[in-house]
């Protein structure tokens, strides 16, 4: 007769898998930050067409931002400071899987180009991008601590849609020009590679540089650090740890 011991645990593996909101859950750290605060807005680039890439990246199988715990609760406490404002964080990307990261390697190295691509980097190739320090091989959103975020005025007309079949203007053109990100006006568009998407770049308006240094100043209250060659890149020191590789799934709770 076989143990008690062994029932048990194949009762437990089937309940598992019978319950596909447990299935889906992240690995330990890790959570949805909808779990956290679902006021947050989300638009997570990675998992659809809207990109540098032109298509979903491996391990995006749900548009869900998921971050260290810690990370989350950060971000939450910046929302709160937003929301007597009428302004709201949209998360761009979260945890990026590393099969992901190796994604952008390998299209970075494909020898082609579309015009699409070309709108996120205007002045300069495609295979230029990691020795330009826009893209690494090793990305710390893989370890769930950094994310890619922009704010979003909640009292402005945010409802312009991504059209993949329309030719838009760079991402350093101006905002009506360039394809709409539903957010207020940083200068450029989201992944731009580009001398402008720098936060500090003197080549923006008053306004949107008043934009900038508002996101800046929310991010670093919680202790986040912006990367100085992108606008929405900020990470929070001691949250991160090794890279992960476990796939983005949907959240069905």
């Amino acid at each position: 007769m076989r143990s008690l011991k062994w029932f048990t645990r194949i009762l437990l593996t089937a309940l598992a898998l019978a319950n596909p909101a447990s299935a889906q859950s992240p690995p330990g750290g890790f959570v949805f930050l909808r779990d956290i605060d679902p006021s947050i807005l989300q638009d997570i680039r990675y998992a659809g067409a809207n990109n540098f890439v032109g298509r979903t990246l491996s391990g995006y199988e749900g548009a869900e931002c998921v971050v260290k715990r810690e990370v989350g609760l950060a971000l939450k406490r910046a929302q709160q400071e937003l929301s007597p404002q009428k302004l709201s964080l949209k998360m761009l990307d979260c945890y990026r899987p590393a099969r992901a990261v190796h994604d952008m390697v390998l299209w970075a190295q494909n020898g082609r180009e579309t015009p699409a691509e070309r709108r996120y980097n205007p002045a300069f190739g495609k295979k230029d991008l990691f020795r330009l320090g826009y893209i690494a091989e090793h990305s710390g959103h893989s370890t769930g601590a950094a994310v890619d975020l922009t704010l979003v005025d909640l009292t402005a007309d945010n409802s312009g849609a991504f059209d993949p079949g329309k030719a838009y203007a760079d991402c350093t053109a101006p905002a009506d020009a360039r394809a709409p990100e539903g957010s207020v006006d940083m200068g450029t568009g989201y992944d731009c590679s580009d001398l402008k998407a720098h936060t500090a770049a003197t080549s923006i308006t008053s306004a949107q540089r008043r934009w900038r240094n508002a996101l800046v100043a929310v991010m670093a209250k919680q202790g986040f650090v912006n990367y100085s060659k992108e606008w929405w890149h900020f990470s929070l020191p001691g949250a991160g740890g090794p890279a992960y590789d476990f796939p983005i799934t949907k959240r069905l709770r």
